[in-house]
């Protein structure tokens, strides 16, 4: 029954009203620490003393001296060089090996079928940290450790959310494509790679975001299989600031928005890439 005195224009302007709430809370957990970050990499170390509130000012707007610190000291040119090295052959080789396994398991018949794409399913359900010691032993025995080939091979390991993706964009390609190509001649990998893939470009742009972001700000794998400093990506550069900066919150903080920096231009250009390729691979 409904309440007295409550009309159905009421009710939609208390869902309005809850609805912009939700949001106006939601935006103040996601902006604050954020905002606390970048407020305390334009203070001075004198600032940082007097015990200032986070949130305070900085004196200075253009103070960009904590930025030279960390991107030099930081270790930060190599540091991004690294990272686009082990971004480029990871998120190549997950496309292709994402896609190769969506064109396999939609257009080909084989034993097992059901339980090879079972058993992608449950790989996810397994914590990777459970088997790190025999992927250790395995990255170790093929001499790959601190090197950068290390966490790119365990990169290219294509998770189910690439599959998935993959997959509902190639069961939209019709099958009459792959049959007008075998007749006049193409065999199946002819067939992928001129027919199947250009037609995979939503699927590949979303893959590539998200794969990139994530391989971006991962910090475990490289920090274990590359200890070597020479070898540190984005995500364990701010680690260096551990010793003679452990104190200096100003430095690292400024470390921290190099970090953030270029994955969040990346994600506001490209955005509309990822929504459109979930959802377009959702109602295909």
């Amino acid at each position: 029954m409904t309440p007295p005195g409550t009309t159905p224009a009421g009710r939609r302007r208390a869902a309005r009203t809850l609805t912009y709430l939700s949001l106006a809370v939601a935006s103040v957990v996601v902006l604050l620490p954020l905002a606390v970050v970048l407020l305390t990499s334009l203070k001075s170390s004198k600032e940082m003393a007097d015990g200032s509130g986070a949130l305070a000012p900085p004196d200075d707007f253009l103070n960009f001296h904590n930025y030279v610190t960390a991107f030099r000291d930081g270790g930060m040119p190599a540091a991004f060089g690294n990272t686009a090295f082990i971004l480029l052959f990871s998120v190549t080789g997950t496309v292709i090996i994402g896609s190769m396994a969506a064109y396999a398991i939609d257009r080909f018949t084989f034993r097992f079928k059901k339980l090879v794409v079972a058993l992608f399913l449950i790989a996810t359900l397994v914590p990777g940290v459970t088997t790190q010691v025999a992927t250790f032993q395995i990255v170790d025995g093929f001499g790959l450790f601190d090197t950068r080939w290390a966490p790119i091979v365990l990169y290219m390991g294509t998770d189910i959310v690439s599959i998935y993706i993959f997959l509902q964009f190639v069961r939209s390609i019709p099958v009459s494509l792959d049959e007008a190509a075998r007749l006049d001649g193409a065999n199946a990998f002819t067939i992928y790679w001129k027919i199947i893939l250009p037609l995979l470009r939503p699927a590949v742009a979303t893959v590539v975001i998200v794969k990139g972001i994530t391989v971006y700000n991962d910090f475990y794998l490289p920090f274990l299989y590359m200890p070597s400093e020479d070898l540190g990506v984005i995500s364990t550069s701010l680690f260096r600031f551990k010793g003679p900066f452990g104190a200096h919150w100003e430095t690292i903080s400024a470390g921290a928005v190099l970090v953030i920096l270029p994955t969040l231009i990346v994600f506001l250009f490209l955005q509309r890439f990822i929504y459109n390729g979930f959802t377009r691979g959702a109602t295909k």
